[in-house]
């Protein structure tokens, strides 16, 4: 029996084991959430050097097949990142772990037929049909998604009734998790869509606003960044975060050159990665009035690296505070949440006066 797992990226984990059921017809094994030992497993038989992802990642795949996977999906991801999967497919097969590694996509990019290639590796007599329609029903499933989290950080920080919009948003992922078909979902996204805007706020006009720029996987899986969304929320602040799976797969492409002549006076030239992207959003946030910008990123990512400088011209440019994170195996929890209160009291001193 094949049993499929896949590395850990926040609630994607909904569409992904939603494609891996209906378009391959496994057994989805569960990757269990990230915790401290999933880091010390993946930094264990990671490169020194490599970025916190990787280890992320590499960690969570051992753990799935510990728990009887036999199948890894890897998704890449549009930096070194997306090299990646073939040096950890190597790394697994020198621990004598025998599993089918299957790559979805490489160096960001994918496409239905590099898909149908990697599902037969694991399923050579899969339904093409069935198989492009559950990848059409999970791309809007990442779109909906997406849209629904947008809404929530901006106004999840000014609930009425605490734990509302977490409530609501794990009713409806367990929906979309168990839907029939996509005129199912399109109709579930929706009714949800309506729920979430019922539900009661108090949000002020000249509520503090924070943009929330950096590095993709940092920024997507709550564990590598000590989920600090939720942190940010609970000081009543309206979040803006571009990075998301729908804008890395189907916008990127198109908008990284508008994002260049944007900020030419500061950039000409892609830098790899996000970077062009989060010096133009850099200057987006600041010309918007956002009260803050929070940079994060995983140790080592060299793109990020060579951006901050040029990010922080930029906020010094407008006067606007920009606080830099760095998160590796080794990051403390308490460090950051100190960095975070102090950034906090200053944007709202500066805002108060």
């Amino acid at each position: 029996m094949i049993k499929g797992s896949y590395p850990l990226m926040g609630d994607y984990k909904v569409p992904i084991e939603y494609l891996l059921r209906h378009a391959l017809k496994v057994k989805v094994i569960s990757p269990p959430p990230i915790t401290t030992k999933t880091i010390e497993i993946g930094s264990k038989y990671s490169p020194e050097f490599v970025c916190t992802p990787f280890k992320y990642t590499l960690g969570t795949m051992i753990e799935s097949i510990e728990k009887g996977a036999n199948t890894i999906i890897q998704f890449g991801g549009g930096c070194r990142y997306g090299y990646y999967g073939e040096v950890q497919k190597q790394i697994l097969q020198d621990l004598n772990y025998d599993v089918i590694f299957a790559n979805l996509i490489t160096k960001g990019k994918t496409s239905i037929k590099r898909i149908i290639k990697e599902i037969k590796k694991i399923n050579p007599k899969f339904s093409k049909l069935k198989a492009i329609y559950y990848t059409f029903i999970t791309i809007k499933m990442v779109e909906y998604m997406d849209t629904i989290d947008d809404y929530i950080r901006e106004n999840i920080g000014f609930e009425e009734n605490s734990g509302s919009f977490e409530e609501l948003k794990f009713s409806c992922l367990k929906e979309f998790s168990n839907i029939k078909g996509y005129f199912d979902l399109r109709k579930k996204y929706r009714y949800y869509s309506k729920e979430f805007e019922k539900l009661k706020i108090h949000k002020p006009d000249n509520c503090l606003k924070v943009g929330i720029i950096g590095e993709l996987y940092t920024i997507m899986e709550p564990f590598s960044n000590y989920f600090l969304e939720k942190t940010l929320a609970k000081n009543h602040i309206e979040i803006k975060r571009f990075t998301n799976v729908h804008y890395l797969l189907f916008e990127k492409s198109k908008k990284v050159p508008k994002y260049l002549k944007y900020a030419k006076e500061y950039i000409k030239y892609p830098m790899g990665a996000d970077a062009a992207d989060n010096i133009a959003r850099t200057k987006y946030l600041c010309e918007e009035n956002y009260d803050g910008i929070i940079h994060i990123k995983s140790s080592f990512c060299t793109p990020e690296i060579g951006a901050m400088p040029i990010i922080s011209k930029i906020a010094n440019n407008y006067n606007v505070p920009v606080l830099f994170f760095s998160f590796d195996a080794a990051t403390s929890e308490v460090g950051i949440k100190t960095r975070l209160e102090a950034f906090y009291d200053m944007l709202e001193m500066r805002k108060t006066k």
